[in-house]
Parts: C-alpha cells; sequence; structure tokens
C-alpha cells in the first residue's frame, strides 16, 4: 500500500484531506511525492511561522534536543521560564500558563475567568460570552465556547455557561450583560474558520469601556492571530484594546505543540498548586523553537509583514473574480465570484496551496515568504479565480 491508501486505512476518518502527500520542503516551498513544487499559502494552518526547515529554528531545536528533551513541571526548565519571561517582556502580562494547543490555552482562560469571578463577585457569575462566527477549539468546552452550531450538533449536551454576542455590534454584548452573571468576553481579533472577519477598533474600544465598567475580564484568542500574523506581535495591539488574558499557540514553537495562556496583573494569581496542570506543557523542545521564533519577531521583521499585507490587499481587491478582501496582515480571506473550493482545487493544480474558511479563499503563507514567491502565488491566485 502507498500512504494514501495506508492513511485511508488506518487513521480516523476527520480529514477530508487534498489528494497531495507533502514530503519536504524549505522555506514558503513545499514539494510533494512526485516532485512537484507548490508555494504554500497555509504554513500548515498558521503554524510553520519562518517556514519549513529554517536553520535558525533547527538549530535551537536540536541543541535543546541533544540535552534534555522532556522533564515534565515537577522541576524547572530554563527554555520555559525565558520563554515565559519574553512573552511577558513584550505583551506586559505577568504569568504564563503553557500547554500545547489552542484548544487547551483557552481552557485555560476560561478556567481562570470563571475562578477569578467567583472569588471576585461570586459563583453564579459564570456566563462567558463569544461572537456567533468564533471558533476557540474541539473540546467539548472550547466548542461550547465557539459559536457555530455546526460544530456543537453531534456532541450534546455541551459545556453550560456561554453566550454568543454579534460581532462589532455592542449592543448585542450589553443585552447579554443585562441579563446574565458575565465572568468575561472571549473575542478573536480576527475570526479566522468564522471567514477571516476582524473585529473594527470602534468595538474593541466599546467593550472595553464595557468591561471595566462591570469588572468583567476580556480574554483574546490569538491561536491564529497571534506571533506576528496580523503585523503585530498580537492581534490586539493592531486594534488598540488591552485584554485581561491572552491564548496563542500554532505559530507560537514555528511547528511544535504549544499553547500559551497570558494573564496580567488582574488574573496573574488566580492558578496556585493544583489549580491546573499538563504534562507536556511548556516542554523545553518545544519552548526552545518559540524561544527562536520570537527572537526573529522584531519591529523590522514585523513591517515586512504588514509591507507583504499591503501588496495582497492592494493586488487582489478589486480584481476580476474576487468579491471582497478581508483580513488583517498576513491572515487574508478573499471571497470569490466562483465556488472557493474550485478556486482551491485550481491553485493547487497551478502550484499553490491556499487555504478555505467559510466561503472564502484563505491565506496564511509563512511570515517569512519572500516577496518574489507572493508575487508569484498571488498571480496564480487571479488567474485561479477568473
Amino acid at each position: 500500500m502507498n500512504i494514501k491508501e495506508k492513511d485511508s486505512l488506518y487513521v480516523a476518518n476527520t480529514y477530508a484531506r487534498f489528494d497531495v502527500e507533502i514530503v519536504k520542503g524549505k522555506g514558503a516551498l513545499l514539494y510533494d511525492d512526485n516532485g512537484k513544487e507548490y508555494i504554500d499559502m497555509g504554513s500548515g494552518i498558521a503554524v510553520n511561522t519562518l517556514g519549513v526547515a529554517d536553520e535558525g529554528w533547527i538549530n535551537a531545536v536540536t541543541d535543546q534536543l541533544a540535552k534534555v528533551q522532556h522533564v515534565s513541571n515537577l522541576y524547572y526548565s530554563a527554555p520555559q521560564a525565558e520563554l515565559a519571561e519574553l512573552l511577558c517582556k513584550r505583551t506586559g502580562m505577568k504569568k504564563v500558563f503553557f500547554g500545547n494547543s489552542g484548544a487547551e490555552a483557552n481552557e485555560c482562560a476560561i478556567k481562570v475567568a470563571r475562578k477569578y469571578a467567583a472569588e471576585k463577585k461570586g459563583a453564579e457569575y459564570n456566563t462567558i460570552i463569544t461572537l456567533i462566527n468564533s471558533f476557540h477549539g474541539r473540546t467539548i468546552t472550547t466548542l461550547a465556547a465557539t459559536g457555530q452550531e455546526v460544530f456543537h450538533k453531534d456532541f450534546l449536551p455541551l459545556t453550560e455557561g456561554f453566550e454568543y454576542a454579534v460581532a462589532n455590534d455592542i449592543d448585542t454584548v450589553k443585552a447579554i450583560i443585562a441579563k446574565e452573571k458575565v465572568a468575561a468576553v472571549m473575542v478573536e481579533p480576527v475570526q479566522g474558520e468564522g471567514g477571516v472577519l476582524p473585529l473594527t477598533k470602534e468595538f474593541c474600544k466599546e467593550l472595553q469601556a464595557l468591561a471595566e465598567k462591570d469588572d468583567i475580564l476580556i480574554i483574546a484568542d490569538e491561536v491564529q492571530t497571534g506571533n506576528g500574523r496580523t503585523g503585530e506581535l498580537y492581534g490586539y495591539m493592531t486594534l488598540g484594546f488591552k485584554p485581561d488574558i491572552v491564548t496563542t499557540a500554532k505559530g507560537l514553537a514555528g511547528g511544535l505543540p504549544l499553547g500559551a495562556c497570558m494573564m496580567n496583573e488582574k488574573t496573574a494569581g488566580v492558578l496556585t498548586p493544583g489549580s491546573h496542570g499538563s504534562t507536556f506543557g511548556g516542554n523545553p523542545i518545544a519552548a526552545a523553537g518559540a524561544l527562536h521564533v520570537m527572537s526573529r519577531l522584531t519591529e523590522e521583521f514585523l513591517a515586512e509583514v504588514r509591507a507583504k499585507s499591503d501588496y495582497i490587499f492592494s493586488t487582489l481587491e478589486g480584481k476580476e473574480g474576487i468579491k471582497s478582501v478581508s483580513g488583517l496582515g498576513l491572515m487574508v480571506g478573499i471571497e470569490t465570484e466562483k465556488d472557493a473550493s474550485e478556486v482551491i482545487a485550481k491553485c493547487i493544480d497551478l502550484g499553490v496551496i491556499p487555504l478555505k474558511a467559510k466561503n472564502k479563499v484563505r491565506l496564511l503563507p509563512p511570515l517569512t515568504v519572500t516577496m518574489e514567491q507572493l508575487k508569484k502565488a498571488i498571480d496564480i491566485i487571479l488567474e485561479a479565480v477568473r
């Protein structure tokens, strides 16, 4: 049997895979088992921040691999402590809990929010507001937080205590606060799986004022938007609000599983020994990879991300076959005249690998994609949408 046949026979049937087997890559270029070259416009769903086989990242990871691959959180580990320090210094947050994924980071944030509210206002203050079309993970609780019924239907009953407001409509948030005892509001700066839809600065400003007035926590889900993706270190910085809790994962460690839940001065003391934990969270190898990724996300590097974003938007907007372009930074959603799946299939045939979000073609290239590669990829996308 070949790899595709083995996959079909032995791997759980949870993914509608494209008919491509990736065997190697370099930077923003990928190669399949037939040697065909593709420009990667998905980066493993915003994971391969520095692309594939980045030499600096490989050296950082392998140096740690030669020392110790795992110690558990019963002991101190330099890469984890140094990464926590770096994240706190660059965000102004005060404490970090490490897990292995975005869903785990969001689970941690939900626990922190409910524990904080219970201690400050009473156990009945346990409702968390999220937004319609949001996506926060696939565990039972993060599914409940996800504001899309399509993800709920097969797994009922879900965790209780979630209410859904409309993105960029502060009145719907106010209406829930008026009838529920609310612990927190949890938002993605850009709704990724929901269609690459950014929040507005005005909505974020109003949400900040509302939260401060009623001592409601703001959780920024930066699983997909974080780590340079929007052109700033984190998406909330682009939109100008100050969350009490920030979650991230995906691109943090550049291809290794690592999630982080960051807490500000208000929430830093909520978690105590035994109240939360993880066997693999903050693993030395993953932390070493993340330290290297963070070291590369300088202001000069982020300015290049913004310039690449400007090129994508200015080149695509108003072109034949394109209805609209949305997103922030190198997180782009393209609404096309043709069916998005048809466009994606054509792109893959022509040597570009994009993604899909709702009815849109989604672009999440490595942040290191070159302008030459980007221009070639956008030209192919323009051909595919016509």
